[in-house]
């Protein structure tokens, strides 16, 4: 299909308009899950002291083997008064602080205690021993601009000593579902209703991609209606839509949208499900026209408006994360559109396998509640055959 965007021609045109938004400072307990704008130092050296990596006691390598005095015990924060000296030993506890004039530690479960003294074999200069600095010197980079924060990056702040991170503000982003036939769950159906799941899903995956959400109400196939409920998600930095963006009757979005200011950068992309996707921006605001198909708003959002949010996070990759994978059964392509195929992932020896679900109709959300993958089939022509190697995103 001549007049359709390839996924990689899209994705450009979006990335090209996601900048990164505004800065600021956030508390280290509040910042899991932002992306860091600027590189984090340490304060400290980390060990700031010497520390023992063991319990054990702490001693000079040079008065081993030998039966050796317990002068003193070392407890985590609880520094010894005084250094050792030659032909002494002090009990010591992991992170306890190596005494001055000792030069090693020996574990407890390789000595011999009679009383107050204890029996070693032969040990050398610096076992046991954590150095000052030895995990990161004060001034290093912690964490680099662009990466977001999981649990272990933000105890790797914590023990830097740092208080608070520079991260790129959280996008703010509104949910639009529209459609006259769509009725909340729990509600009684009348006749050509359905109940409304977009709004559910897109919610989640917005959330999930580091934004503040709106949920906007769901609005009927009606002019004023729309055209309201658009004016009030382009307050935001990111507006999503969903249905209306075909080109039947009923389908008003993207002309209202022109109507309201917004610049249409393109329509319509060369991926099943997922055709009729609309992107365009008005300002700064990034607006992306979602079909109403559940499973083809599902893939549309993970080619190109989790991409878009990663983006204006900051993050260093924002693309699609692909990953390898090996087909469980085989697939026939599609002649002019790559296909987001819904799969189940499992180990398969020293690699993971993925395996289509049977159908995979745009409108099948319910089937796609079992899949935790979407496995990309270029297209062309044949089959792509089961062993093959794939890539996929997670879901």
């Amino acid at each position: 299909m001549a007049d359709l965007l390839t996924r990689d021609e899209a994705l450009a045109l979006v990335l090209e308009h996601a900048r990164p938004l505004a800065v600021e400072d956030v508390p280290l307990a509040d910042a899991g899950g932002r992306v860091v704008a600027e590189v984090a130092r340490a304060e400290v050296d980390l060990p700031p002291f010497p520390s023992s990596a063991m319990d054990g006691f702490a001693l000079r390598a040079g008065d081993t083997p030998g039966r050796l005095p317990i002068v003193a015990r070392v407890a985590a924060g609880h520094p010894a008064e005084r250094a050792l000296e030659a032909g002494e030993a002090m009990g010591i506890a992991t992170g306890g602080v190596v005494p001055e004039g000792a030069d090693a530690v020996v574990p407890i479960e390789l000595v011999t205690v009679n009383g107050d003294t204890v029996e070693v074999d032969g040990v050398s200069q610096s076992d046991n021993v954590r150095p000052v600095g030895g995990d990161v010197r004060r001034g290093d980079a912690v964490v680099e601009a662009g990466a977001r924060l999981g649990p272990s990056q933000v105890g790797a702040l914590a023990a830097a000593g740092i208080a608070a991170v520079r991260c790129t503000r959280r996008p703010r982003a509104a949910v639009l579902p529209t459609g006259t036939e769509l009725r909340a769950p729990g509600e009684p159906l009348g006749p050509g209703e359905i109940y409304e799941s977009n709004g559910h899903i897109l919610q989640g995956q917005l959330r999930s991609a580091g934004a503040e959400v709106t949920r906007l109400p769901v609005v009927a196939d009606d002019e004023a209606e729309t055209r309201a409920a658009l004016e009030r998600g382009l307050e935001g930095d990111v507006l999503v839509t969903s249905g209306g963006v075909s080109v039947g009757p009923h389908d008003l979005v993207r002309r209202l949208l022109a109507e309201l200011g917004a610049e249409e950068v393109f329509w319509r992309v060369a991926v099943k499900p997922g055709k009729p996707v609309a992107f365009a921006v008005r300002g700064s605001t990034l607006i992306f026209g979602l079909p109403g198909n559940p499973v083809s708003a599902l893939v549309g959002f993970e080619l190109f408006v989790r991409p878009a949010l990663r983006a204006l996070q900051g993050e260093a990759a924002p693309e699609p994360r692909f990953r390898p994978g090996r087909l469980a059964r085989s697939v026939r392509r599609d002649s002019e559109r790559d296909q987001l195929i819904r799969a189940r992932s499992f180990v398969d020896g020293d690699a993971i396998a993925v395996e289509p679900l049977r159908g995979q109709e745009s409108h099948m959300i319910v089937r796609a509640a079992s899949a935790d993958a979407l496995v990309l089939v270029t297209c062309g022509d044949g089959e792509v055959a089961e062993g093959a190697g794939v890539s996929y995103l997670p879901l």
